[in-house]
């Protein structure tokens, strides 16, 4: 099957959680004879499949597979970071590229997107143990203003754990102390698409998402990976599920104050996702915003 020609050297489908974007990424990739290169920062990850949203009966159209990329690829317990999606999304690229593919590259980690396409020349910072004592004893305001007066490319959702607020200091920190430092990085001729439905919509949708994964093993995929060793504190670095499902089947608060819990703090995260894709185009990134498939084949993406 020989791929369509497009303009572009790459796709984005991106959006806030809950608003189709697998769906739309791989009815694309089918029609274009791509393959996805997947921008969340929690797929990465092995054995949370249901609270990371992967969705892998999406990536089946019409009877046929589509490859995906950086799903699956670290165990649970490690912390991936963006240098090494940079690192390994330009991988996934070449590799797309050289097959005479299309690539697509899908997530509503907006901190992902931008390592991938904005140039950013990033840095693989190692521990500094010092820094890092410094700050431990700072409370998570006074760390969250130090961030805020430094960073231009940190992911706010940083300000919900200490520990990555450390870290992301720690970064900004480096980057500044290492400037000089460059490496080669292509630019891609890229075009964005992100999904953008009525707040009522996305509400909705989240808590029927949220409801039928609770229902559908979500739990037991926790409490299987705390049974496998991986502590309660470490889990809570993974994301809104880890973290209240953890506290639920650990005994911290009753399932009811749960989910309510969780269902808020999913719309909050979608709330900060929007912001996030608002700053990328003050920042010059043009953004295509569609609600569906029928309007993303509206645009002449192809040489014609």
């Amino acid at each position: 099957m020989m791929s369509k020609q497009i303009q572009h050297d790459i796709i984005v489908i991106t959006g806030p959680t809950a608003t189709g974007k697998t769906g739309i990424a791989t009815k694309l990739a089918a029609e274009l004879n791509g393959e996805i290169i997947s921008a969340d920062s929690r797929q990465v990850y092995q054995k949370m499949d249901i609270g990371t949203g992967k969705d892998l009966d999406e990536y089946i159209v019409e009877g046929k597979e589509i490859k995906h990329h950086l799903i699956d690829i670290v165990k649970p317990g490690y912390k991936y970071n963006v240098f090494e999606f940079q690192r390994d999304f330009l991988l996934a690229f070449d590799e797309i590229k050289k097959k005479g593919k299309n690539p697509i590259l899908c997530g509503g980690t907006g901190l992902y997107i931008e390592s991938a396409i904005g140039r950013y020349n990033l840095l693989e910072v190692p521990e500094n143990k010092i820094l890092r004592k410094k700050l431990h004893k700072k409370s998570m305001d006074e760390l969250a203003e130090i961030l805020a007066g430094m960073t231009k490319l940190h992911n706010t959702t940083d300000t919900t754990n200490k520990k990555r607020l450390i870290r992301a200091i720690e970064i900004e920190t480096y980057y500044r102390e290492n400037s000089c430092s460059k490496k080669s990085l292509p630019k891609l001729n890229y075009v964005i698409f992100a999904t953008n439905l009525p707040r009522s919509i996305i509400r909705d949708r989240i808590t029927k998402r949220l409801k039928y994964r609770l229902e559908n093993g979500m739990i037991e995929e926790v409490k299987t990976l705390l049974e496998e060793g991986l502590s309660p504190e470490s889990l809570l670095y993974y994301g809104l599920e880890y973290k209240f499902i953890t506290q639920y089947l650990t005994g911290v608060i009753k399932y009811d104050e749960m989910f309510k819990l969780l269902n808020t703090a999913i719309h909050q995260f979608a709330k900060r996702q929007m912001t996030w894709f608002r700053r990328m185009e003050r920042k010059g990134f043009k953004i295509n915003w569609i609600e569906n498939y029928d309007d993303i084949k509206a645009y002449n993406y192809l040489k014609l």
